[in-house]
């Protein structure tokens, strides 16, 4: 469960730097280290959907406060690592917002913006730090065997320097609990095949809409895939579950 606020100081300079405005390419300076991939017009894709709100100078320049970087870093950890829409955000931090405790995200986390620093990472994921073969293995309780059918299905791949991330893990630990129950390695086929056909739905969906506007375009269009995978990932779940019921009938 993520730690509650600390209390603000009342001391003059803490009050100073909680008050300090920040261009959009300073907060890009705060955050880079830990989301090297975010531009300007992320934050200003995130802007536009109502997810942070920076105030405006007289000349109409973007101004952040500290509380914005808090709730931008928030914003791309639960993106990064749960792939959730941003509806989905929006609304959890709209709850926030309004003082009430939202039901918890998907996943059954409860967190706030300014428990990300300390927290997220292992409230989220458990594990950021991008893991050997070994470390995923050790983790994860596969096999040798098991690791070779994952990755030769790509289901599973390392990065350029050998590492695997959190979803690689996740995938695994999957794949780990199916061979409990028996499923053999050449079962895991069908799940890439899958994959293939869904991707190919949603990059048809979208297509169109990362060709213009340079990356405020690439933004919608990403979070465009989001949203169509979290559907798709609902109807597979609810058509499963009614047929399970349908069994004790």
């Amino acid at each position: 469960m993520a730690a509650s606020p600390k209390p603000r100081s009342t001391s003059s300079s803490s009050s100073k730097r909680s008050q300090a405005l920040m261009s959009i390419g300073e907060v890009l300076e705060h955050i880079n280290a830990e989301f090297p991939e975010v531009r300007a017009s992320k934050v200003r894709f995130l802007e536009e959907r109502g997810l942070v709100t920076p105030a405006r100078t007289a000349a109409g320049y973007r101004k952040y406060t500290q509380a914005d970087v808090d709730r931008l870093r928030f914003i791309l950890a639960i993106q990064r690592d749960q792939f959730l829409p941003l509806k989905v955000i929006k609304d959890y931090l709209d709850a926030i917002d309004a003082g009430r405790r939202p039901e918890s995200l998907p996943g059954g986390l409860r967190l706030e913006p300014r428990s990300v620093s300390q927290q997220l990472a292992h409230e989220i994921s458990g594990h950021i730090r991008p893991m050997t073969r070994a470390e995923l293995q050790g983790m994860c309780g596969a096999s040798d065997e098991l690791m070779k059918t994952l990755e030769s299905y790509r289901l599973i791949w390392p990065d350029e320097t050998g590492r695997y991330n959190d979803h690689s893990l996740k995938v695994a630990r999957a794949a780990v609990t199916l061979a409990e129950f028996g499923f053999e390695p050449r079962h895991l086929r069908p799940f890439r095949i899958a994959v293939d056909r869904e991707l190919g739905m949603v990059q048809q969906a979208t297509s169109g809409l990362g060709q213009h506007d340079g990356g405020v375009s690439m933004e919608r269009a990403q979070e465009a895939a989001r949203e169509i995978t979290q559907a798709c990932l609902r109807l597979h779940a609810g058509v499963v579950s009614a047929e399970i019921a349908d069994m004790d009938d």
